[in-house]
């Protein structure tokens, strides 16, 4: 892949004479230079002193007769700030539209903090944009898609039971951890330098059991030899992991670091499985015949997720390959968080469990950079395919999906939507949703092959080995 060469444009004037260059600031991004002449800066704090001063109210003063040097001298740096961000807000709004720019995500800038905003002077900033990249799709008609068919058997269905048990089960406190317990404590990352990333009280690992050869997680990194350097402390005892940080992790300083995670134990506990009568009597159920009807609807439902997402990963496969885009070879943290967070929801509607969703996470962060920026290449690519097929996503269509997902981890969606919220996923299930619909339309066009699992995996191991 070549970097794409800076080639500034004509400056230009915007809505209210702003003066704007964009250029490329390498694949897939570009980096747009505003300057607000000093007349409109000089109004806009005219506006906001005025606006500040006919509310203020200070002792000895009666409410908008405050004096003006009074409520410069009071409320300048918040009156400063607000007149800075929206003449900023306003300018890029501006630039983007007659410039017809196809934003992806957010804006970011390194340095527009720094900037301030003067009386009688010119308000100069930069601030780079991910943008969609150019680039053709192939042709969506009659791609092959192999379709396999599922069976229920009854193996599946006792171990599902064994996980409603175990997370229905309780916690015993041990006093020495053994394999598969969890040890609850306070976890710090820092850098060879001392820069501190994570101070995190109430944080959780788990003691590695022996399918897991010595790896562990701990923060959200994967270590291999985990199990070695971290041993079975006791509550109370301290221990220290060192490890690099992953090629991939959203927070770009933490990238290839010499990490040191230090973790003090608060406590330790052993999941206790419930027992089966006392899940079926809990949940309001007349035997365990009914609990395992549940559990086999579940999973049937599961199954036909699974069906889908099997022929959507060949229509993912298909685009990959045939689709040619000029993409950054080191991806940036907002592209690696939109990454993870991708991957974090499809595992999510999957009915993952949640620890395993982390692992799995945490394997993605120490992925190789081939494997981020593939994911970012069909992120672009099913935007576009969703363009093309003018795909929209309802608020009922945003909500039955995360009623699904609540379903399958047994939370109210309401609780779930809540928690959605406050970690600001709620746009992942949007994209998500959207992904799939883009995938179903071309999934209507495809060549649909029906076989059995076993027929299925030797075709898709045959395929991979060429």
């Amino acid at each position: 892949m070549t970097q794409t060469q800076t080639r500034p444009s004509q400056p230009q004037a915007t809505g209210g004479n702003d003066h704007v260059q964009i250029s490329d600031a390498g694949p897939c991004r570009k980096r747009i230079s505003i300057r607000i002449p000093k007349e409109r800066v000089s109004e806009k704090l005219r506006e906001s002193l005025a606006a500040i001063s006919a509310e203020a109210q200070l002792p000895g003063f009666r409410r908008g007769h405050v004096p003006a040097a009074l409520v410069e001298k009071r409320f300048g740096s918040a009156l400063r700030s607000e007149a800075k961000n929206q003449l900023v807000a306003s300018a890029y709004s501006s630039a983007i539209d007659k410039a017809n720019l196809k934003v992806v995500g957010d804006p970011f800038s390194d340095t527009l903090g720094a900037v301030e905003i003067k009386d009688g002077q010119d308000l100069a900033f930069d601030i780079d944009v991910e943008v969609m990249p150019e680039f053709a799709l192939p042709s969506l008609d009659g791609i092959p898609v192999r379709k396999p068919t599922m069976s229920m058997p009854d193996e599946v269905v006792n171990d599902e039971i064994q996980k409603v048990l175990i997370n229905e089960g309780q916690l015993e406190s041990r006093e020495a951890p053994e394999a598969g317990d969890y040890l609850t404590g306070h976890g710090i990352m820092t850098d060879a330098e001392g820069k501190e990333f994570y101070n995190i009280k109430g944080c959780v690992v788990q003691i590695p059991t022996a399918d897991r050869n010595g790896k562990g997680m701990i923060l959200g990194v994967m270590v291999e030899d985990f199990a070695k350097q971290f041993g079975l402390p006791k509550a109370g005892e301290s221990r220290t992991i060192k490890t690099k940080g992953p090629e991939n992790h959203e927070v770009e300083a933490i990238r290839g670091a010499d990490l040191k995670i230090t973790f003090t134990v608060d406590r330790v506990d052993r999941i206790i499985p419930a027992k089966i009568e006392e899940v079926v009597k809990n949940n309001g159920m007349t035997d365990d015949l009914q609990l395992r009807e549940i559990v086999r609807g579940r999973l049937e439902q599961r199954v036909m997720i699974q069906q889908q997402s099997v022929m959507r990963q060949q229509i993912a496969q298909h685009l990959l390959k045939n689709t040619t885009i000029d993409l950054p070879q080191r991806i940036t943290s907002i592209q690696s968080q939109r990454n993870l967070e991708r991957r974090r929801m499809e595992l999510m509607y999957r009915g993952v469990d949640p620890q395993k969703i982390e692992e799995h996470i945490a394997e993605l962060r120490s992925s190789s950079s081939e494997v981020a920026v593939r994911e970012l290449k069909l992120f672009f690519i099913l935007n576009k395919a969703a363009d093309e097929f003018q795909i929209r996503v309802e608020e009922a269509e945003l909500n039955g999906r995360i009623a699904q997902i609540a379903q399958e981890r047994g939370v109210r969606p309401d609780k779930l939507r809540q928690e959605l919220i406050q970690r600001n996923q709620v746009g992942a299930i949007y994209q998500q949703l959207r992904e799939h619909k883009a995938m179903d339309a071309i999934l209507q066009k495809a060549k649909i092959s029906e076989m059995s699992a076993e027929e299925f995996n030797k075709a898709m191991a045959e395929e991979s080995s060429v």
